[in-house]
């Protein structure tokens, strides 16, 4: 963990888009610096949240692009990968290495249900196109082929392999990769509605969907968690928790999106498939949020400064 630096808050960065749902850089450069600046400890680009299955080879490569310049070195910056095949996806790793990024969030190859072997010999295919770090991605309920603790430590001797995210929400398989293969993976948590369980249970950091509408709530509460500092961090937790339950739904992205109009950080409109919430599920979400907005508390001092 201090070879690669990765802990604390990375919100899964929404990629804004305009009318014509063309890509909208700058209004995407602008949600990563307003993130940063509000004290998240890393970005996470063209992942789930990022809509990276929606997006052109080109148009991911444009978003690494910016994401470097406006970082600036403040912030980690990874890169999720998300192809179809293993060649496929180690040509967008070894894009994100010319760029100069951080590392790379790899999920399994997407469509085709692997075998435990082939799941293992993907992630293992990636991870030889690039030196980057790699962070393993694990969210079985959205792509159906599951990382298991097996699986992972099968991948123990793949040296720039160095980080897994869960989001299968199971935490006990935090404790299941520690007791086969110690620390050697750096553990994130990957599911919105389970962090402080998961940084209990050893997770050095959480990739985030709603910190991308309240990124000082997010950072506070994870580092109340990891200070054991449990009590403040319940509080905060129970407040958090309608809010963070939209991250764990099929139609997060839109469910984030919409919370982050409604804060004035981006605007809602995703990319086809991903079609707009029915006027109902919209109700529902803006009554979590109007809720949430009326009773949002006051953070307590974890040390949380603004980047420059």
């Amino acid at each position: 963990m201090a070879s690669i630096g990765w802990e604390g808050v990375f919100p899964a960065v929404t990629t804004q888009f305009n009318a014509n749902y063309e890509l909208d850089l700058e209004a995407t450069a602008r949600v990563m610096d307003e993130l940063i600046r509000d004290g998240v400890s890393g970005l996470i680009v063209c992942g789930t949240v990022g809509e990276n299955t929606s997006l052109s080879r080109a148009e991911k490569v444009a978003i690494m692009e910016a994401a470097k310049g406006v970082s600036r070195g403040r912030v980690p910056v990874i890169a999720g990968i998300a192809e179809f095949t293993t060649d496929f996806a180690s040509q967008v790793a070894r894009e994100a290495e010319r760029v100069g990024l951080d590392g790379v969030m790899v999920m399994p190859a997407l469509v085709y249900s692997s075998k435990p072997h082939e799941t293992a010999a993907h992630f293992r295919g990636v991870a030889k196109a690039t030196d980057l770090p790699v962070m393993v991605y694990n969210n079985p309920p959205i792509y159906k082929n599951d990382v298991t603790p097996d699986i992972l430590a099968s991948l123990a001797d793949c040296e720039t392999i160095v980080c897994f995210k869960d989001s299968s929400g199971d935490t006990r398989r935090f404790t299941d990769t520690k007791n086969m293969v110690g620390d050697r993976f750096v553990l994130f948590a990957g599911l919105d509605d389970v962090v402080v369980e998961s940084v209990m249970l050893g997770a050095a950091g959480w990739v985030s969907g709603m910190s991308n509408a309240f990124p000082q709530e997010g950072e506070t509460l994870f580092r109340l968690a990891k200070s054991g500092r449990y009590e403040e961090a319940r509080a905060l937790y129970e407040w958090f928790m309608p809010l963070l339950h939209l991250d764990a739904r099929p139609d997060l992205v839109q469910c984030i999106k919409l919370c982050e109009a409604i804060m004035g950080r981006g605007t809602e409109l995703t990319r086809p498939p991903r079609l707009p919430l029915s006027a109902l599920e919209r109700a529902d979400v803006e009554a979590i949020m109007d809720k949430a907005l009326k009773s949002r508390p006051t953070l307590p001092d974890v040390g949380l400064k603004s980047a420059a």
